[in-house]
């Protein structure tokens, strides 16, 4: 049986980069996967030539010089810039919130009257302490911006009211006083030319894969074969749910062919910010790569509560899952062999730029 360096579990981006710097220097690694395929959840399913992203909508965005140009020596992005639309009961608005959001609510043309207005709300909260979600969002946009494009939105993500949910959530909303539809204010952002599958097989390269396998099956057999674990699933799964199991939110996507449809909704990313409406987006993916098939996929997407067997997509980082991550987290440090990293294993919601930063020092650091 071979040796390696590394056991790599999990095959999403932070595995996939380990990898790819271990085998770099030299070292040899086994990546294996308990899905089908390789890329986690930015794997995208080829239908009639267009890369439907099977797991929601990934918008590569980053600050980062050093890991734009890392992944532009892998492969070429395109200039695809995230302009998502909202649809509150039919009207249509512009995000992120901008001059062009301003003027569809209220008709207002210039910054200064866009921030009076903003203004004249915010006083409903002025000289109180924001004690939810909703009192947070208040003092930062006012109550028309967050009774139309926040309130029933973030209730459809979270499963539970604005007013249950804690403020930290929204400390920061982005408002802009320009006409400036461009949801990321990163300098860099794209798409890989190919979708991510080209991405995730170019980190792979001379790497061996398993896919179709699982960890925690073959465990005793699969830690033997390497000097080192690189464990990328859930933390609390590793250590047999032993405290209780952390919480998330999942996603279920509704994905249909729309064949002879060239062209649905005319954007990539449309959110609907209504309660009405029981998806909270739907994603036309050959926006992404300016595709100009004959015909088009969508997809629904519908939040909901993490159960046993379904995907773990968003932390939900209140006060208990943060304290009951704190005693995992102590766990794994005791784990001298056995480097935890990425979105489930570190309990962490994580832009794709950051799971490749991360990936890349914890490299260094061996």
């Amino acid at each position: 049986m071979k040796h390696y360096d590394y056991l790599i579990v999990g095959a999403g981006l932070f595995g996939c980069t380990f990898a790819h710097q271990a085998t770099l220097h030299g070292k040899s690694c086994l990546v294996i996967d308990v899905r089908s395929h390789t890329g986690g959840n930015i794997y995208c399913e080829n239908v009639k030539g267009i890369n439907v992203h099977k797991y929601g909508a990934h918008i590569f965005h980053t600050a980062n010089k050093r890991v734009w140009k890392y992944v532009n020596d892998l492969v070429e992005f395109n200039r695809y810039t995230n302009s998502p639309i909202a649809n509150y009961k039919g009207e249509f608005y512009n995000l992120p919130f901008n001059m062009n959001t301003f003027y569809q609510l209220w008709g207002v043309k210039t910054p200064a009257e866009a921030q009076a207005k903003i203004k004249e709300q915010q006083q409903e909260m002025e000289g109180q302490n924001p004690k939810n979600l909703e009192e947070q969002a208040i003092s930062l946009v006012g109550r028309d911006i967050y009774e139309k494009l926040i309130k029933e939105y973030t209730e459809k993500q979270w499963g539970r009211k604005c007013t249950e949910l804690p403020a930290f959530i929204i400390r920061r909303l982005p408002v802009r006083f320009t006409f400036d539809n461009n949801y990321f204010r990163d300098p860099y952002q794209g798409i890989p030319i190919g979708g991510y599958n080209v991405l995730i097989d170019r980190l792979l390269d001379g790497v061996d894969v398993c896919v179709s396998t699982d960890f925690f099956a073959e465990k005793n057999v699969l830690t033997a074969m390497a000097d080192k674990i690189v464990y990328t699933g859930a933390i609390d799964a590793y250590f047999n749910y032993c405290y209780g199991k952390l919480s998330y939110r999942t996603v279920r996507f509704e994905t249909e062919l729309l064949e002879g449809v060239e062209n649905y909704q005319g954007n990539a990313v449309v959110n609907y910010t209504d309660a009405v409406t029981p998806f909270t987006r739907i994603i036309e993916h050959k926006h992404f790569e300016f595709g100009t098939q004959p015909d088009t996929v969508i997809s629904r997407e519908y939040s909901l509560e993490w159960t046993e067997g379904s995907e773990p997509y968003y932390p939900v980082n209140d006060v208990t899952n943060e304290d009951l991550y704190k005693k995992y987290k102590e766990l794994a440090c005791k784990e001298k062999k056995v480097i935890f990293g990425g979105r489930l294993a570190e309990y962490k919601y994580y832009d794709m730029d950051k799971v490749i930063e991360s990936a890349l020092n914890r490299y260094e650091q061996e």
